[in-house]
């Protein structure tokens, strides 16, 4: 009994460990598009500047960001004091402070302007996940674009986003 118990629970650990790594590592989003916006949401320090050169390469006319741990980057294009050139910057605080809230931020930006489409720039490991959450708000052309990850994170990232996608697949399941 105790030999089928540990056979059952290794596989799946496999299983589980082979499904993160292609939902978490592997799987990257997509090549950005001109679109409408470029949404940049809070955490990692790697996402803003990923937000940055899209809107400089012409991507976009807009980048909104999701006011976060005010980094200095985040903190001077917010404030006004740093600019880019022919772009505007709008910043937002997410209620509830969360992917949830920056979803339903940007379904309703969205709709206030008309964008048709919009990059969301955010963490690798982040953007399976992220993007579910944002096609339930928003409903025209997403791309989701993966900022570069710190590899050591990445088992721990894996284990927290299984556990809150099985959460937002079960019970929060609206936008």
């Amino acid at each position: 009994m105790a030999r089928t118990i540990a056979v059952v629970l290794a596989t799946v650990v496999l299983v589980w460990a082979l499904a993160a790594a292609i939902v978490f590592a592997l799987y990257h989003g997509r090549d950005p598009v001109r679109a409408d916006a470029v949404v940049v949401l809070q955490g990692s320090k790697t996402r803003l500047p990923v937000g940055i050169k899209l809107v400089e390469e012409g991507y976009a006319p807009l980048l909104v960001i999701s006011r976060g741990d005010r980094k200095q980057l985040e903190a001077r294009l917010c404030s006004g004091r740093q600019r880019i050139p022919r772009v505007t910057v709008l910043c937002f605080d997410a209620s509830p402070s969360s992917t949830r809230g920056e979803a339903e931020f940007v379904g309703r930006l969205a709709k206030r302007r008309g964008a048709d489409g919009i990059d969301v720039v955010t963490s690798q490991f982040h953007v399976f996940r992220a993007g579910m959450l944002m096609r339930r708000c928003y409903h025209g052309e997403l791309r989701m674009v993966g900022a570069p990850q710190q590899l050591w994170k990445l088992p721990l990232q894996a284990l927290s986003e299984t556990l809150k996608l099985g959460y937002q697949l079960v019970i929060q399941r609206g936008c």
